[in-house]
């Protein structure tokens, strides 16, 4: 086996899957998702199948893989080479059972369904596989949540080896695959189409088409593969992943069933693989009914059922209001004409939407409510509507309103304060209809004697309400003041900025002197370095003492050393990934004098 090691670089990552590249980190020599040759079999070329894979006859197997291209450093010769013995694998049916022989371990770790349920050394802290083979894949493919669940215990306790399931993969259902965590793919279902006459393609086999030319021979998958992979990895770039998912899905039923077990199991899991912040070009395409139920989907729905507290000066009426195609709402047509008619800022704004369910005001400019794009054609399903009318009677209940004003389109028949219905058939932006609203408005403020909120009195609540979304709580806040034009508004605490709104990143940027006082107020999580002399550059696995499991990626934490604080830092891996995911888990942001 040899104690040579992969080279292995992030480049991106979105939730369980990611781009890594392989070999020197400086010019990598292949990338990952990518796919293994079978010696004597198909072989692609190494820009594609980087690795080769030989197995032995006897039983229980050997099994051996060999890296093509200079992976390993110093990366001057080709390499590495890793062995293994899979050891005797029983049916995922029979989990109860423990063969007693579970494999080999090491850099090449092979482990089955049996081997999770019952091998104790899998827990051991000595253990670091470069790759793990989930040897059983096929098999536990055919079992309903299986697949899931072991590609998430696996990610969980091995966030920096490379994850294969033979036998699985194809062009069809690749995107899958590397959303569920798996970096390699092998051609066993290429060759067992092409022996049949078929091609293997994006959309699942199919008959060549011989009048167009087309030709079932490794040329033409080749190609198909190809096409594949570059989605995949530009579609893991750009951050568009679960949109390709989405589509290849669609394939089979199967498929859907593995989506839809990996989506829950990932909204519940306490390692968070979920995302605070998202580069401002990143669009959550919700086209399908199964975008439903992706975990940042269902994380809002939580958090705003449970968790939200709307501004106190904003807790007497309620005001429903459609969505718009545009967002932040507030850019609208649309809604700048429902502004115009609502001429208290007193009552609280709170959009009805799918698939998010329900959209405060106060958070409309930060992830997803800012990023997600929906068909618009204002009809609903019965699902949508159930939901919605679920949610809604929970967030009056909760938040204490005494009034709701209803302008969503959508009739609530079993809300337990006053309704007051403003569209009465018409579209939202019909003159009667907004003329209604505005009078529904100001008939309500003059019963409960409420005031317009002054402007900078309203944006400090909407800052505490996205700090409240992204940070432990927004205690840190007491006695800043607003300074400073938009978009850009400063929070200051007398002559001091503590934070900025950054509209790019949709959320709070802060500053280097609001770090003791968040700090003291346990408002961010911490996460405990190990480093001698001056801390300044960013932070790898290595470094890491302790940190909180539940850091989003694009999120913002508080460095410790020894127990003084030292700085902050931006998480590029979520906590689900931590502490070994290979290279940078987080990019330093600042220093206080106390790092050096």
């Amino acid at each position: 086996m040899g104690d040579a090691h992969l080279g292995l670089t992030c480049i991106s990552r979105w939730r369980h899957a990611r781009l890594l590249g392989l070999g020197d980190r400086k010019s990598p020599s292949a990338y990952s998702p990518c796919l293994v040759n079978y010696h004597g079999g198909i072989d692609f070329p190494t820009e594609l199948a980087p690795f080769v894979v030989t197995t032995t006859a006897e039983m229980p197997a050997d099994i051996t893989i060999k890296s093509r291209l200079n992976l390993s450093p110093p990366f001057s010769k080709i390499g590495p080479e890793f062995s293994s013995n899979i050891g005797h694998v029983l049916p995922p049916s029979l989990e109860e059972a423990d063969a007693g022989e579970s494999g080999g371990s090491g850099h090449l770790l092979p482990i089955s369904w049996q081997r999770i349920c019952h091998d104790s050394e899998l827990l051991s802290t000595d253990l670091m596989p470069q790759i793990i083979v989930l040897t059983d894949a096929l098999q536990i493919a055919n079992q309903q949540g299986m697949l899931a669940e072991a590609l998430h215990t696996l990610k969980l306790r091995f966030p920096g080896a490379l994850v294969w399931t033979p036998g699985l993969a194809g062009p069809d259902n690749a995107a899958l695959l590397a959303w569920m965590g798996v970096d390699l793919f092998d051609l066993s279902r290429t060759e067992q189409a092409l022996c049949e006459g078929y091609l293997l393609s994006a959309e699942g086999p199919r008959i060549p088409d011989l009048e167009l030319g087309e030709v079932p021979d490794s040329e033409t998958m080749q190609s198909i593969w190809r096409r594949e992979l570059a989605g995949i990895r530009q579609a893991l770039r750009a951050g568009s992943l679960r949109e390709l998912v989405e589509k290849r899905s669609a394939n089979s039923p199967r498929l859907v069933e593995h989506l839809r077990y990996h989506d829950r199991i990932t909204a519940a899991s306490e390692h968070t693989f979920l995302e605070s912040f998202v580069a401002p070009d990143v669009k959550m395409r919700c086209n399908t009914f199964v975008s439903r139920n992706d975990p940042a989907v269902v994380d809002w729905i939580q958090y705003i059922e449970q968790e939200y507290r709307c501004p106190k000066e904003q807790n007497d009426v309620l005001i429903l209001l459609p969505c718009s195609a545009r967002k932040p709402y507030r850019t609208s047509r649309s809604h700048k004409r429902f502004l115009d008619n609502i001429r208290n800022s007193s009552p609280h704004q709170v959009m009805v939407t799918a698939p998010l369910g329900l959209v405060p005001r106060d958070l409309e400019r930060i992830w997803p409510a800012c990023h997600y794009d929906i068909p618009v054609t204002g009809e609903w399903d019965g699902d949508e509507l159930y939901k919605i009318r679920t949610l809604v009677k929970t967030f009056v209940e909760a938040q204490g309103y005494r009034a709701v004003i209803n302008h969503s389109g959508i009739d609530f028949f079993d809300l337990e304060v006053p309704i007051i219905e403003t569209r009465q058939g018409e579209s939202a932006g019909a003159r009667s209809a907004l003329e209604r609203l505005g009078k529904a408005v100001d008939e309500l403020c003059e019963r409960f004697g409420l005031r317009s909120i002054k402007h900078n009195k309203l944006l400090m609540a909407e800052y505490r309400s996205v700090a409240r979304r992204h940070m432990v709580n927004d205690d840190w806040m007491n006695d800043l003041t607003i300074v400073g034009r938009p978009p850009r508004h400063k929070l200051m605490l007398g002559n001091e900025q503590l934070a900025q709104w950054n509209p790019e990143r949709g959320g709070l940027s802060l500053s280097k002197s609001s770090l003791p006082i968040i700090y003291r107020h346990d408002s961010l999580p911490v996460v405990e370095i190990v480093h001698e002399g001056s801390w300044s550059g960013d932070i790898f696995t290595h470094m890491v003492r302790d940190y909180d499991p539940s850091i989003r990626s694009g999120a913002d934490f508080l460095v410790v050393r020894d127990g003084e604080l030292i700085g902050s830092a931006r998480a590029i891996v979520p906590g689900g990934a931590w502490p070994d995911s290979p290279g940078k888990l987080a990019k330093s942001h600042h220093r206080l004098p106390s790092a050096k």
